[in-house]
């Protein structure tokens, strides 16, 4: 199997990306938030569950 060469974009060829995320059961765009609910959006942490053996 051959390997495809990586993509590398210029800056001028990138564009933003609008991040969406689920508010009180309704999804909203991260960037609509005021300055201080970004700043809560940001220091989010993910983590996985594991099932109670």
């Amino acid at each position: 199997m051959q390997q495809q060469p990586a993509i590398e974009l210029k800056d001028e060829e990138r564009t933003r990306c609008e991040v969406w995320t689920r508010v009180m059961g309704y999804h909203r765009p991260v960037a609509s938030f005021n300055t201080g609910k970004q700043g809560e959006f940001h220091e989010r942490r993910h983590f996985d569950q594991q099932r109670a053996g």
